[in-house]
């Protein structure tokens, strides 16, 4: 009788985990594999890097949550600080100051936290902080008691400060504008002021001074030598110029001037490489309708008001 044939003992194995490695840097998942993570996702507000999907099987522990548990999320990870730093300001929120302050401050007068453009160039001024009195001080000082001008933006005023004519307005920037020159725009200047006066006067698109022109490039659309249409450049900050004085006359409207004219601006805009915005009255609902179907997109909503001194110079020093 053969023996019977004996199997290997099988060798014992352990069920222990074995110890976790440190990684390199980086958190890990909960199994222990080290996550993947992409400098977008670092600096998401709120959120750690981003967990990768793991395939689990059907019915996993790891796959269930108990009813009314909340998902963790990872604390968000700062970088020498234990706090975040605040944003700087959009040059966009203080759009005035900025042009006084830069490309447009041949065309300014200023005194310290304060500046306005020339009272036959525009009718905006702006103070560098609407927080700080010593700002409103200057503007005292710049102005003059019982001066009127247009400060956008400003929500509250010092006391002793009125502020009347308020307009709510909107802030629109180019995202997706078709920017093209069109062959049939003529570029205004000096010599066509008058022109321009009389139009603006008709269809009241804003404030348009004798010396406006001189704040960037207008162009306009003849019909049989008389300007019909008109648009340009207004503020210009560092990246970002102004559209405006967009309008058309009643007799020529339904034909797409305008629309002609804001993409013509804008690709003069764009050639000198920076970004067009606008503003318009948000009771204007058609023009804000027109400018977004055209390729701009809402920013803020914003104010239009005209503030006046105080009535006697003694007061810029108490503020």
């Amino acid at each position: 009788m053969r023996p019977r044939p004996t199997r290997p003992r099988r060798r014992a194995v352990s069920t222990a985990l074995p110890p976790r490695r440190a990684a390199p840097h980086g958190p890990r998942y909960p199994s222990g594999r080290q996550a993947k993570w992409s400098f977008a996702s670092w600096h998401a507000v709120g959120t750690g890097p981003r967990r990768m999907p793991q395939k689990q099987k059907c019915g996993s522990r790891r796959t269930r949550r108990r009813e009314g548990s909340r998902p963790v999320t990872q604390p968000t990870r700062l970088r020498g600080s234990a706090t975040p730093a605040d944003p700087a300001p959009h040059p966009l929120d203080n759009a005035v100051w900025a042009a006084l302050t830069g490309p447009h401050a041949a065309l300014a007068e200023r005194v310290g936290k304060a500046a306005r453009y020339s009272a036959d160039v525009g009718v905006f001024a702006a103070v560098e902080d609407p927080a700080d009195p010593a700002a409103w001080a200057d503007l005292h000082r710049l102005l003059g008691p019982d001066a009127a001008v247009a400060l956008p933006g400003v929500r509250s005023v010092p006391p002793g400060w009125r502020t009347s004519g308020d307009v709510p307005g909107v802030q629109l920037v180019d995202t997706a504008l078709r920017a093209e020159p069109d062959p049939g725009a003529v570029r205004l200047g000096p010599a066509d002021v008058p022109e321009i006066l009389d139009l603006v006067a008709r269809t009241r698109p804003g404030p348009f001074l004798p010396r406006t022109v001189l704040l960037g490039t207008y162009l306009g659309i003849r019909h049989r030598g008389r300007l019909i249409a008109l648009a340009g450049e207004r503020l210009r900050l560092p990246g970002w110029t102004e559209i405006s004085a967009v309008c058309t006359d009643p007799a020529h409207r339904g034909r797409g001037l305008a629309t002609r004219l804001v993409r013509a601006v804008a690709a003069g805009i764009r050639e000198r490489g920076d970004t067009a915005f606008l503003h318009a009255a948000a009771s204007n609902t058609g023009a804000v309708a027109l400018y977004e179907s055209l390729g701009f997109t809402l920013r803020r909503h914003t104010d239009f008001r005209q503030v006046r001194t105080p009535g006697t110079a003694a007061a810029a020093g108490a503020l």
